[in-house]
């Protein structure tokens, strides 16, 4: 493996970060929390944000802090599964296909929440599961894995989590 800066790997895949935060910002709008401030890209360290209100509801916390994964995840099966039926069926290799290809991978690779995202879920799990919240239940492995997948990124699991999504899934579908 080798190190690129994540300046250049922001600059290479800001779709994704744009979506991660419009998915963040669209939750806290579905849910009726107030955002204070944010940032749809930037290049830096975070290279987006969404400030919002603190809920106590943990439904919403858990739909503003996942919403990238949903939408994300979504998206990128979305707009790579037509552009990749011209290469697969028809052997045309058009650049528009390889494009929308790149657009749905960076977004993809966006989709895991931060371990903030993750922070803020196991905050208010810790006090839903007391009312026997199934979501918080359930939530607590998903937190789990977030940590272990936002560890992993040093060896490109986000690339390869949107690839397998963008690509991955098409291929299989296709065959």
């Amino acid at each position: 493996m080798f190190f690129i800066p994540g300046e250049l790997i922001s600059i290479v895949s800001f779709p994704g970060i744009i979506v991660h935060e419009f998915a963040h910002m669209l939750f806290c709008k579905i849910r009726k929390v107030a955002v204070f401030d944010a940032c749809y890209f930037r290049v830096g360290n975070p290279a987006g944000y969404v400030i919002h209100e603190n809920t106590s509801n943990f439904t919403s916390t858990f739909l503003i802090s996942m919403g990238p994964f949903f939408v994300n995840t979504l998206l990128c099966l979305l707009i790579c599964l037509p552009a990749y039926m011209p290469i697969k069926f028809f052997d045309i290799e058009h650049p528009l296909s390889y494009f929308l290809i790149w657009l749905g991978v960076s977004i993809g690779m966006h989709a895991i929440p931060s371990n903030q995202d993750a922070e803020n879920v196991f905050k208010e799990a810790k006090i839903a599961i007391k009312n026997k919240n199934i979501l918080a239940i359930i939530s607590f492995p998903i937190i789990g894995l977030i940590y272990v997948f936002n560890i992993l990124r040093i060896i490109w699991a986000d690339v390869i989590y949107g690839v397998a999504i963008g690509i991955g899934i098409p291929s299989l579908i296709f065959g």
